[in-house]
């Protein structure tokens, strides 16, 4: 892909197609391509909150109160990586319809779609994690110390769950980037949908924006693995 996009036109090796990108003649040729990567830079953490604060308090109410309820969590949770994108977006529209009522139909509203999109893979990753502590002795420790309950999801259970937190984070974001169904059968622009519109016309673009966005998800990924390596143990003095 970098090669591919150091290509010149009129033969050899050179950064022309990088430099057009931030070539002020070029906005109006390139402002569809900005608008989508707002967008999808604002969906981004948008469907990572929804998520976590529908999905994390849920998984920690049933893993304390209601561990009968587990399997039917863990199906509902499931369900929508079993449901063709079409299949979704029949279901989903006229639901938008009331959103774009009440909301309005800009790009952001996707963020409901999408925290069912991502459901599957950040259940996964948080309760992989939810699995590995003992919730209730940890729950049950805080409590008897006098701490509320805000306290102790806040202070208690979210440092314990923070790789799998981080990991359901980096998964939902990765699938927002690299979503164009939805997207494109509801009529809101993002990054993918304005990459094959751009492509159409200029390959060199298209090819340059995924490169970064790869490139993106890498950092992502080392930054949140330093971050969910956790802090280095005290040394014991005498």
């Amino acid at each position: 892909m970098a090669e591919f996009t150091l290509r010149s036109t009129g033969g050899g090796y050179g950064f022309e197609h990088w430099l057009a990108l931030i070539d002020p003649e070029n906005e109006r040729r390139y402002r569809m391509l900005w608008a989508g990567i707002r967008n999808s830079l604002l969906l981004a953490p948008s469907t990572v909150a929804l998520m976590l604060v529908l999905l994390v308090p849920t998984m920690i109410l049933v893993q304390l109160r209601f561990p009968r309820l587990r399997r039917l969590l863990e199906l509902i949770c499931l369900l929508p990586i079993t449901v063709p994108a079409i299949a979704l977006v029949v279901g989903l529209a006229p639901v938008y319809s009331v959103i774009s009522g009440v909301f309005g139909s800009s790009a952001w509203t996707l963020a409901f779609a999408y925290g069912i999109l991502v459901l599957p893979f950040a259940y996964r990753a948080v309760q992989s994690n939810l699995q590995a502590i003992d919730l209730v002795t940890l729950t049950e420790a805080a409590r008897t110390l006098g701490a509320s309950w805000p306290t102790v999801i806040i202070r208690v259970i979210v440092p314990a769950l923070r790789t799998g937190l981080l990991a359901a984070s980096v998964i939902s974001i990765a699938v927002v980037l690299g979503e164009y169904t939805l997207a494109s059968l509801l009529n809101r622009q993002n990054l993918q949908t304005a990459l094959v519109q751009v492509s159409k016309s200029d390959p060199y673009t298209a090819v340059i924006l995924s490169l970064l966005s790869l490139l993106f998800a890498f950092a992502l990924l080392a930054v949140i693995g330093r971050v969910g390596a956790g802090r280095p143990q005290n040394r014991t003095t005498s």
